[in-house]
């Protein structure tokens, strides 16, 4: 669902010789998404070596190193998402990228624990990689040779957004393997030698391979998209002026609200909160989940202040929606900036809490008083933000911008029907 909030007309001018020109702004906007999509795809890249190493020597050294470049590639990804939501160039692209949950036996083999059938989806134990034809539904699929135009047929098969068979889910699935442990301590701990031929468990090792190497090549493919879209002429970047500068500062407010209320706090922690499931976390076979979010909850900083850190350590900052704030209203300013303050310092403790006391999962199981408070935290200072970015739209005279809701969070006994 959605909430639409339309405001009157405040009459608020952002000018003055110290002013931001809103035109300013969105070029620091554009040049922040640039920055964040070339450090995404070069980290891509560098998962992609990894990928074709391990397939060139499995071992144990091999699948580790390809686990750390997965997670050193979410670091600036996670940072991008807030220009989700508010410019559809990349809100229509991000499912090819990081859909999220996924059924992944479409893709593999799978415990006995995951069961063989569901009502919502008839490729829900297919396991491409075991087969060279699959067919459910009245759908046939010749999986003979895995290719990276094969994978994305596969995407969503169906109708059903839960078969994800691209992207970085896709891969850490293939890298790490289910996480069996529920709401208990460990990650997925797929062993090297399921891409190992000559010593090779969970069958099919070398279809295993042919189908990470593919995911890996996509993702790479799907971020020279992303970075050609911010550059200079590019579709992202161009559509952001059609209009007039209001179109594009919609656009910011529209993103920042939207992943901060109902993607981030509702939908990736208030759901798994009410039902203690592991399967609503984000990275969930890597139990990756408290970077994800932390990286999430920074790169909403990231574009409010104009800023950002580029993985060799380079700065790129501008004018920025905060300086239009402070011009329009020094006291929302104060408050704007005290709540993403606490937000930030919230994901900060939660990231902590994860690399020192228990994983994600752990946190939100069922009878975890202190790990549900620490999740809760952070829902509440995203949630008490938005409410802030509300009144930010009204001070700029934005009208029709929509943020996104969620169930969790609107209508929490929906979640149990």
């Amino acid at each position: 669902m959605k909430l639409t909030i339309a405001f009157a007309a405040v009459g608020v001018a952002v000018s003055g010789a110290h002013a931001a020109e809103p035109s300013a702004v969105l070029t620091t906007y554009a040049d922040i998404a640039l920055a964040g999509y070339e450090d995404s795809l070069e980290t891509a890249r560098s998962l992609q070596g990894e990928v074709d190493a391990l397939i060139a020597d499995p071992s144990e050294e091999t699948l580790a190193a390809a686990r750390e470049a997965w997670l050193a590639s979410r670091v600036p990804y996670q940072q991008t998402e807030a220009y989700r939501f508010g410019n559809a160039i990349v809100d229509d692209w991000e499912g090819r990228v990081n859909a999220w949950p996924l059924d992944e036996g479409l893709i593999d083999y799978v415990d006995a624990s995951y069961g063989t059938e569901s009502d919502e989806n008839s490729f829900y134990t297919v396991n491409v990689i075991a087969s060279d034809e699959v067919s459910a539904g009245g759908e046939t699929v010749v999986a003979s040779k895995i290719m990276p135009d094969l994978i994305q047929s596969l995407h969503e098969l169906g109708g059903v957004e839960a078969n994800v068979a691209t992207g970085y889910h896709a891969i850490e699935f293939l890298l790490w393997g289910q996480d069996l442990n529920g709401t208990g301590p460990g990650a997925g701990d797929r062993p090297y030698t399921d891409f190992a031929p000559e010593n090779c468990t969970g069958g099919n090792c070398e279809r295993r391979a042919r189908y990470l190497k593919a995911a890996a090549d996509l993702l790479v493919a799907d971020l020279e998209e992303m970075v050609g879209n911010w550059q200079d002429g590019g579709e992202a970047r161009a559509a952001l002026s059609e209009g007039g500068p209001e179109t594009g500062l919609t656009a910011m407010l529209t993103g920042l609200g939207s992943l901060s209320y109902g993607e981030l706090a509702g939908e990736r922690m208030k759901l798994g909160l009410l039902l203690n499931d592991p399967e609503e976390e984000h990275d969930c076979f890597s139990d990756n989940t408290h970077n994800s979010h932390y990286y999430d909850v920074l790169g909403i900083n990231n574009v409010y202040f104009g800023r950002y850190e580029r993985t060799g350590g380079e700065k790129v900052e501008g004018p920025s929606m905060a300086e239009l704030v402070r011009e329009a209203d020094p006291a929302l300013a104060d408050e704007m900036e005290a709540k993403l303050a606490a937000t930030l310092e919230a994901a900060e403790a939660l990231k902590d809490r994860a690399e020192t006391v228990e994983a994600y999962d752990q946190m939100i199981g069922e009878g975890n008083a202190e790990g549900n408070a620490a999740v809760q935290v952070l829902i509440d200072g995203l949630v008490d933000q938005t409410r802030s970015i509300e009144r930010v739209i009204a001070a700029l005279d934005l009208s029709g911008v929509t943020i996104e809701g969620s169930d969790s969070l609107d209508d929490p006994s929906a979640v149990f029907q």
